[in-house]
């Protein structure tokens, strides 16, 4: 969840990692020629699975790229018939929606998915995790026994959950 606030002068503020470059430099006049400078969104993020996919001639593949997810990547798989035979499936096809590349794979679906390794399968979703909470599925608490602090996780346990 982003939150924006409106600043006098019509500059917007926002919350999160892009916070530093939406916020203009020290002395700058607004309507400056300067452009202020802002990070493009990353959308596409490299992994390196631990073990790898074999494919069929025994090559092995383990660098790849995920992309983030949209609402539409979260929506379609509840469609399919196999997830809702089966609610653990849904982490299979959502992750052969958001992986564009592994290795020299022509192509990446659900059944490369569903054929990997079930560590390769677990860093992926846990990699999908964190790349599309950004950060904002822990919130920093206090023990109230001991006033120790530490974050837990107010995110689903499972991929298409928030």
């Amino acid at each position: 969840m982003r939150r924006t606030a409106a600043k006098a002068g019509g500059a917007v503020l926002h919350s999160g990692a892009d916070a530093a470059a939406a916020v203009p430099e020290a002395g700058a006049e607004a309507g400056a020629d300067a452009a202020p400078q802002q990070e493009a969104l990353r959308t596409e993020f490299p992994f390196q699975l631990p073990r790898g996919y074999v494919d069929e001639s025994g090559t092995v593949h383990r660098d790849g790229v995920m992309r983030l997810s949209t609402a539409r990547d979260e929506l379609v798989p509840l469609r399919d018939v196999r997830v809702q035979e089966n609610p653990a499936y849904l982490s299979v096809v959502l992750l052969g929606r958001v992986i564009t590349r592994l290795g020299t794979l022509p192509m990446v679906h659900d059944g490369i998915v569903e054929n990997m390794f079930a560590s390769d399968l677990a860093f992926l979703q846990d990699f999908y995790r964190q790349i599309n909470a950004e950060g904002h599925t822990r919130a920093a608490v206090e023990c109230p026994h001991c006033a120790e602090p530490f974050e837990v996780e107010l995110g689903g346990s499972r991929l298409g959950e928030s």
